[in-house]
């Protein structure tokens, strides 16, 4: 059972050593989308990590993309390359850029090691669609706030789209992740702050546009039983 402790709500990053060990398993769960189907969703189309992408693609004005935490194997990095995008993957962890460029070969030179915590590097407007999915969670909130989210925007181009998704809640989510036979512990957010900050640089919420579409602010479940929020905001003009 999920524990919070809120008295860990400022603890270090402690993540990069369990993504270190299990990167290549990281890259089988993913790629199986084995923990990217949602349950208890607010959305009725909202079903898995596609139904988020393919939204995002109808919303982004053109086809350059960053993944910012792309994660081990750099799935949607790879995803989004073969339909057609010029798409870029960062992640703090070496060793899942490697897994990466040994799985997709043809995306070796797209992907790279770059900590979040520190400034992205990438010019001003370099993209108009940034993913960040399930990776703030893995960062102190101070740098999220003074770093990550402002970075996040200054990359994006005017009208551009940024997709991020974080385990929701108050302090921090300690649980048992059957997949990789190991504890777990995430940094929970609150929805309400993080679109205040993400306002205070410029960003807007998407709404729907249809009748039970996917827009605004969404949750879900994952297999491991936690909640997430995810969103997708427009750099204004």
């Amino acid at each position: 059972m999920a524990d919070r402790e809120d008295s860990a709500r400022s603890s270090p990053d402690v993540s990069e050593s369990f993504y270190r060990h299990h990167a290549r398993r990281y890259s089988e769960v993913s790629h199986a989308f084995l923990q990217s189907v949602y349950t208890d969703a607010s959305h009725s189309g909202l079903h898995n990590d596609w139904d988020l992408l393919e939204r995002a693609r109808s919303l982004t004005p053109g086809k350059r993309c960053l993944d910012a935490g792309c994660g081990a194997g750099a799935r949607d990095v790879y995803a989004l390359w073969q339909a057609g995008y010029d798409a870029y993957g960062v992640d703090a962890v070496p060793e899942n850029i490697e897994v990466a460029r040994e799985m997709h070969a043809a995306i070796a030179g797209r992907v790279a090691v770059a900590d979040l915590r520190q400034p992205l590097p990438f010019e001003d407007l370099s993209f108009d669609l940034v993913l960040c999915n399930a990776v703030i969670q893995h960062i102190p909130h101070e740098d999220v706030m003074a770093v990550t989210l402002p970075e996040l925007v200054r990359v994006l181009r005017p009208a551009g789209i940024l997709q991020l998704m974080f385990k929701n809640g108050d302090g921090v989510l300690s649980l048992y992740d059957a997949h990789y036979a190991a504890p777990r512990s995430f940094l929970l957010y609150d929805e309400h702050a993080v679109l205040a900050a993400l306002a205070g640089h410029g960003m807007e919420l998407v709404a729907s546009d249809t009748e039970g579409g996917l827009g605004g602010v969404m949750y879900f479940t994952d297999p491991k039983g936690a909640r997430h929020c995810v969103f997708h905001m427009r750099k204004k003009a």
